[in-house]
């Protein structure tokens, strides 16, 4: 049974992340975790030392947040047929965002979180916003963001940029073979080289994470002296890719793209669904 955690703040973003989840692994059998965390705007200092009841408003705002849950339940109920494989659990906590997703996922067998995104300032060309992206750095399990608007697609044609900097652990790469295989998808590993061979240990990790998709659909592609944003912009309008996945791995692009303030020109081509998967076990 995979265990799959949906942050919600009850916005048409977080409810359209919940839509993809939800037919991504219909044929899936998962438990959902619904899961908002909430921060009165005001409270005393009582309050967060754990004197909640002297105070009505944090009891009023957790009432509020569980009753919103309870009402989700009931939208995913209706509006999708009930599905035998799939479970739906709720949880109001009173946290931050990054902290509670970090403690729940550390509390919980969570496969993988499933989240909708959009950039702070709601500009169409910014996909991550600073919750997004500070998640990505602190939460060590697999993240499919959702960009908000994004109409649900089968994942047919995955993309997976790649440096072959890292060693593939089977584990690790878990979630994304569970996902190519259940829908059938091609997975197309894509390395960006700038004129210079391989080495050696790239080319163990090269052949060790050919072995780890031997039985997907599976395809490497050798791009030549292009940046990364660009090249993955391209690959994604030739190819018709419905699923961008990438290994978040200290001192690899990934950090250098999202943690390097360059977040800006990915966030402007990419308009898919987008995985990232921890190297690191979590927290």
């Amino acid at each position: 049974m995979k265990h799959i955690l949906l942050p919600t703040d009850f916005s048409d973003n977080s409810w359209n992340a919940i839509k993809y989840a939800i037919q991504l692994f219909k044929n899936d059998t998962c438990t959902f975790h619904l899961f908002n965390t909430y921060t009165p705007v005001v409270y005393h200092v009582e309050y967060v030392l754990g004197y909640p009841a002297q105070f009505g408003l944090g009891d009023a705002i957790r009432t509020t947040s569980q009753e919103s849950l309870e009402k989700l339940v009931a939208k995913i109920s209706k509006q999708f047929e009930n599905n035998p494989k799939h479970k739906f659990v709720t949880q109001a906590r009173f946290d931050t965002i990054i902290s509670g997703v970090k403690d729940y996922v550390n509390d919980n067998s969570i496969d993988i979180i499933i989240m909708g995104t959009k950039g702070a300032t709601g500009a169409k060309e910014i996909l991550f916003g600073s919750n997004t992206v500070h998640i990505f750095k602190e939460i060590k399990c697999p993240i499919l963001a959702i960009p908000s608007g994004f109409s649900y697609e089968s994942p047919m044609e995955i993309l997976f940029p790649t440096d072959f900097e890292v060693v593939y652990k089977n584990s690790k790469l878990n979630i994304l073979k569970d996902i190519a295989t259940s829908h059938h998808s091609r997975i197309n590993a894509m390395h960006i080289s700038i004129g210079h061979e391989l080495t050696e240990t790239q080319k163990a990790n090269k052949a060790n994470l050919e072995s780890s998709f031997k039985n997907n659909t599976f395809l490497f592609h050798d791009v030549k002296n292009m940046n990364v944003t660009d090249a993955i912009s391209e690959f994604q309008i030739k190819y018709k890719i419905n699923l961008l996945a990438m290994i978040n791995n200290k001192h690899s692009f990934f950090e250098n793209l999202f943690f390097k303030n360059t977040i800006n020109q990915i966030g402007f081509h990419l308009n898919i669904p987008f995985l990232v998967i921890p190297l690191k076990d979590k927290n």
